[in-house]
């Protein structure tokens, strides 16, 4: 983008979060918890997007994230992109990607599963990341990503 076309302020130091799917922009703030930082967070909505059509963008000064949030990221959001900032310049950019496993970071929708009835983390193995298919480690059901209820 044109540094002269840019729609809302730079940052100095921290991330902007790009092509979040517009409807998923304020799941994204939610789940980083970004209401509760300190720091200026700027949210835009409904930004035009080659990609996407339209699309959420986030820009948090002074935090940059770790792997365990951009891994919960995923969940909601795969395939939005981190664009670490440092001295109003680009530095690194992540295409955040579902990892192999997700570790306490989404509920098994089974009752009888063993992490909803007893004091411990889940763990769900991605089985299939083009459909978003989940898989429990420990009683075996599979869940839709879209459907899944985070921790």
């Amino acid at each position: 983008m044109n540094k002269n076309e840019m729609l809302v302020a730079a940052i100095q130091n921290g991330t902007v979060i790009d092509h979040i799917p517009t409807e998923k922009t304020y799941q994204v703030v939610s789940l980083l918890k970004l209401e509760e930082l300190t720091t200026q967070v700027t949210i835009g909505y409904n930004y035009h997007s080659k990609k996407l059509t339209r699309k959420g963008i986030i820009k948090v000064e002074d935090k940059f994230f770790t792997d365990e949030e951009i891994s919960r990221l995923s969940v909601v959001a795969p395939n939005i992109v981190l664009n670490i900032i440092r001295d109003y310049e680009v530095v690194e950019k992540k295409t955040v990607t579902t990892p192999d496993e997700l570790t306490g970071i989404v509920k098994c929708n089974n009752p009888k599963c063993i992490t909803n009835n007893e004091p411990m983390r889940t763990l769900f193995h991605v089985t299939d990341k083009e459909h978003g298919t989940l898989k429990c480690h420990y009683c075996e059901k599979e869940q839709d990503i879209d459907k899944v209820e985070l921790i």
